[in-house]
């Protein structure tokens, strides 16, 4: 068995807890912003809205596990690549869109559809993608991962404090302006301080496994940004809207990808350190992306 197949990172049950807090925290403060209108986005752009959809949950998982066919990586990184994939749009590629003159409408109405559809897209990949690869396939048997139980988590840790942090912006729409900063902060904050706990508490895992996983994390992200502005650049979607798409694509909700493998998986080292090396590189990678399109604005002239 590959070393990094038999490590469990350090976790404890009270670190489990305070993981899922901090997420459901998180997408609470995320959704203090969003309002129904962003679901309606499906009916006043329902080409981009779609394609975005497709290449997001059916596309990029396919992706991710043709990429594990061809490279052949340790069966927990094959498993971790294909569960971030897995994982709905990451929280920041709003922003990353919209500073990359994308149209962050689309980006908006992508996101928002992507979580709503993470109720089924999430479970549905890991389970048939990972079950498809030979040497995925066991570790999916020992822990009798379950769609449903899946399911469960995600309506917990998603879809509930998504739709508690809409209702309160809609009933108390003052409220939500002055508390949407401060929940910003406090959110990275909170889950920054977890992040540097677990990598302190894994330093050794981390120093000797990262070098490991950051070339299928790179290739795959890569591919992700790739196929996210392809697909819509093949469905003859405007400039703008292709930007949206790409990093709607590439970039994933890693602290849910973390929240999956310590709950079900146990820490186990492979996704663990894949999770987490995305949740760090996604950031680099997209920032570097959207500071070079920011440059070169749709109309194509470049900017100084």
């Amino acid at each position: 068995m590959n070393g990094i197949d038999a490590i469990r990172l350090n976790f404890t049950p009270g670190s489990l807890i305070a993981l899922d807090v901090i997420l459901a925290f998180v997408l609470f403060g995320v959704a203090l912003d969003m309002k129904v209108e962003d679901f309606k986005g499906i009916v006043s752009a329902p080409r981009g809205t779609l394609i975005g959809l497709a290449a997001h949950s059916l596309l990029l998982p396919a992706v991710a596990f043709l990429l594990t066919m061809v490279l052949k990586p340790a069966p927990s990184i094959a498993l971790g690549m294909i569960l971030v994939a897995s994982c709905p749009s990451g929280n920041i590629s709003n922003f990353l869109v919209n500073y990359a003159h994308g149209n962050p409408a689309l980006s908006v109405t992508i996101a928002a559809f992507s979580m709503l559809g993470s109720v089924l897209f999430t479970p549905f990949n890991i389970t048939f993608w990972g079950g498809l690869n030979p040497d995925t396939r066991p570790i999916l048997q020992a822990v009798a991962l379950s769609p449903w139980q899946v399911l469960s988590m995600i309506l917990v840790l998603l879809v509930i404090p998504t739709v508690l942090g809409m209702t309160v912006a809609h009933r108390f729409p003052r409220f939500a302006t002055r508390a949407r900063r401060p929940f910003r902060v406090l959110s990275l904050v909170f889950f920054g301080t977890f992040v540097l706990g677990a990598l302190v508490a894994n330093v050794g895992f981390f120093a000797d496994y990262v070098p490991q996983v950051a070339l299928f994390v790179f290739l795959l992200n890569a591919l992700a940004l790739t196929v996210g502005y392809w697909t819509a650049r093949l469905a003859r979607l405007p400039e703008a809207d292709r930007r949206a798409v790409s990093f709607e694509v590439g970039i994933q909700n890693s602290g849910f990808g973390l929240a999956l493998v310590f709950n079900f998986f146990g820490g186990l080292g492979g996704m663990a350190i894949v999770a987490a090396w995305w949740g760090i590189w996604h950031l680099i990678a997209g920032t570097a992306l959207a500071t070079w399109w920011r440059r070169r604005p749709p109309d194509g002239r470049w900017a100084a």
